[in-house]
């Protein structure tokens, strides 16, 4: 039914217009190269003073920013890191391939985000990391998270895949912990042309790592040589590596690096969605506010209500039906049947396949596991709706709500008589 919903779940959660066609041509026209140039070096001096970090670091995916955020750690046997459940698959993926135990913390039921009190009875000596997401645009309690990370000398990475545009006391997610992580997937706030990603941070070491890994050379420990045995080669001013190669020696390896170079096309097109941000937010929250007064206005319904201080960037609308048994699978097929579109985001990561096989199962995240598969719901809310469908999906989802609580009318039995 994908292509006849009158209200589509977003396959872009941005808008590209003139202003990216007109930057995509001023690239193409230009005699510059194609990647590492003036663009992305734009773009990351933007993205940086937007967030608040000192340093912005693109790469091609938000995938890839999170693997290169979690290979920062230095992970070693015996290390712990303390994963929300209520997320991507790709916010804990990488941490499948490394040596660390993950412990998934359980999520607080308004907001869908970690914990901090399930997550002080986490940590430990051996926690190494905390691992959280800024579900759907609402930032995490950082306050409290950061208090107990900061009392054992924890890392936390922040990803911020649905963060662009919102605040947390005035702060902005990507500066709250010690990395963030932001993905410019088709489906985000902002967009590079379908894929991308940025870390942000403020260690002058760990920029020069990354920028290293996403270019092609070594993570490690690079030293002087310090004894040359002879005379280097004869090498022309020209020739690449002249400046290094026979001038320092790896005294530690850590990881081979990455083509993880975000083009010139896609920065330039990232740098003028960041003109777009506060625009593409405030659709955003403009239409979750008449979603919030149409849930609001229904039995066995909750909605999501930040405290003050918190802006939430909408990435997602979330709502939750506590209503009789089957409610919210008749508030889903009543919205279907009139041709909205619903996905639920996102089932819970310690009950996937690859996750299971390490340990984790059913029961270790109540929380989570009972709002995913009774009350969790998520609506259409992306700028690329327009005003004729807004009023559709807030007209069909009162119609639903009103039907929900209702049981369905009992079927006949086969061969009952009929008046």
């Amino acid at each position: 039914m994908r292509g006849s919903y009158s209200v589509p779940y977003a396959k872009r959660g941005t808008i590209l217009g003139a202003a990216e066609v007109a930057a995509l041509e001023d690239v193409v026209a230009s005699d510059d190269a194609l990647t590492m140039g003036a663009w992305r070096e734009r773009f990351e001096e933007r993205f940086a003073r937007h967030v608040g970090a000192r340093h912005a670091l693109s790469v091609t995916s938000g995938t890839v920013a999170l693997e290169l955020a979690i290979h920062l750690l230095d992970l070693q046997p015996g290390d712990e890191v303390v994963v929300t459940p209520q997320t991507f698959q790709a916010t804990a993926q990488p941490l499948l391939g490394s040596p660390a135990r993950v412990r998934f913390c359980d999520v607080q039921p308004e907001s869908l985000n970690m914990d901090p009190v399930v997550l002080k009875s986490l940590v430990n000596e051996r926690t190494r990391a905390i691992l959280l997401v800024h579900y759907g645009g609402w930032p995490a309690e950082m306050d409290e998270i950061m208090a107990i990370a900061r009392e054992r000398g924890i890392t936390v990475i922040e990803d911020c895949a649905h963060a662009l545009g919102a605040r947390y006391d005035g702060r902005r997610p990507g500066s709250l912990g010690d990395i963030g992580c932001f993905s410019f997937h088709s489906a985000k706030n902002i967009s590079t042309l379908g894929e991308g990603g940025m870390l942000t941070f403020d260690r002058d070491d760990w920029a020069e790592r990354i920028d290293r890994l996403r270019s092609n050379e070594i993570d490690g420990v690079l030293t002087a040589v310090p004894e040359p045995t002879g005379p280097a080669p004869e090498l022309l001013p020209w020739m690449k590596f002249t400046s290094g190669a026979y001038e320092r020696v790896v005294s530690e390896f850590r990881r081979p690096g990455t083509n993880a170079t975000l083009s010139e096309a896609a920065a330039a097109v990232g740098l003028v969605q960041m003109d777009r941000l506060d625009t593409l937010v405030a659709r955003r929250r403009a239409i979750a506010a008449r979603l919030d007064e149409v849930v609001a206005a229904h039995p066995y319904t909750r909605v999501q209500r930040p405290r003050p201080g918190i802006q939430h960037a909408q990435h997602l609308y979330t709502c939750f039906l506590d209503g009789p048994e089957g409610a919210r699978e008749r508030l889903v097929h009543g919205l279907n049947a009139r041709g909205v579109e619903v996905q639920l985001r996102y089932f819970p990561l310690h009950l996937l396949p690859e996750w299971q096989q390490r340990g984790h199962g059913a029961g270790e995240c109540p929380v989570a596991e009972h709002l995913w598969f009774h009350e969790h719901v998520n609506l259409p809310c992306h700028p690329g709706l327009s005003d004729a469908q807004v009023d559709h999906l807030v007209n069909a989802l009162d119609e639903a709500l009103t039907e929900a609580p209702a049981p369905a009318a009992a079927a006949q039995p086969v061969g009952a008589a009929r008046g």
